[in-house]
């Protein structure tokens, strides 16, 4: 399992980058296999303003629903459309085009990094 150093992580198995005050989320690899086969996200829109650290959305697999907390307070600017007809794009590439919203970003959670992130995965969190 790859953890790319490029980006922040949450306890909750989401990443985010942040390129000046736009920011980038999705889940971990490690998220999506445990998910197993996703079937369907449901995903904040554009406009619609998350609190970091509070659910904004929804991950459904074969083997269960998920919440999906936002890393970051401020407004979505764009969700991943590509998502809606292939939701398994998060289970074959969750860094790349797996990702799930773009928003602007007011302020950032406290977040992990990836040497962080790894140790907790390895605890079994």
């Amino acid at each position: 399992m790859s953890i790319p150093t490029d980006r922040q992580y949450t306890a909750e198995h989401e990443w985010i980058i942040v390129e000046g005050d736009t920011a980038t989320i999705g889940i971990t690899e490690h998220a999506a296999q445990a998910l197993g086969d996703i079937v369907y996200v449901d995903l904040p829109g554009a406009g619609t303003d998350v609190t970091a650290g509070e659910s904004c959305g929804e991950i459904e697999s074969t083997k269960s629903v998920s919440e999906l907390f936002s890393p970051a307070s401020g407004t979505v600017t764009e969700s991943n459309e590509d998502l809606d007809s292939a939701p398994e794009t998060v289970n074959a590439d969750p860094y790349g085009a797996g990702w799930l919203w773009k928003m602007s970003v007011e302020s950032v959670a406290d977040l992990l990094d990836a040497a962080a992130y790894a140790a907790l995965v390895e605890a079994g969190q």
